[in-house]
């Protein structure tokens, strides 16, 4: 199975200070290094959510620095590419715009025959990263 990361799980993973760390990195070692993946719009999130938040400290340089070793780990397995306009809309789980990004990544998962790995409790159809 190919898991693809949300942003948080993404961030999550990624972050050793990130309050999620140890919840990912766990359920990750459990599986024995499952194929993990990720997409432009979650490693745009990535770089977004670390250099926005004056909580981690990071410039964009930094941010995508920290991506790009956290892919050189091998950690990452795929990189799934999709054309945004495709799932925009198209999806069940799009009902408010607050709903487009994870509408898109559930669509795009199960189009590469993946599940969207998340830590919200509030997405159909995706795999909730244990407690």
């Amino acid at each position: 199975m190919i898991y693809l990361l949300d942003v948080n799980a993404l961030v999550a993973l990624g972050f050793l200070n990130h309050e999620f760390h140890a919840r990912v990195t766990t359920w990750v070692r459990s599986h024995n290094s499952p194929s993990l993946a990720s997409c432009s719009i979650t490693e745009l999130g990535f770089a977004r959510v670390l250099a926005q938040a004056p909580a981690y400290g990071f410039t964009v340089a930094q941010a995508r620095t920290l991506l790009l070793r956290l892919k050189r780990t091998k950690k990452l397995r795929s990189h799934l590419h999709s054309r945004p306009s495709r799932y925009l809309g198209s999806s069940r789980l799009v009902r408010t715009p607050r709903q487009i990004t994870r509408g898109h990544l559930s669509k795009l998962a199960s189009a590469n025959g993946a599940i969207l790995a998340t830590l919200d409790e509030n997405i159909p159809g995706s795999y909730l990263i244990p407690k």
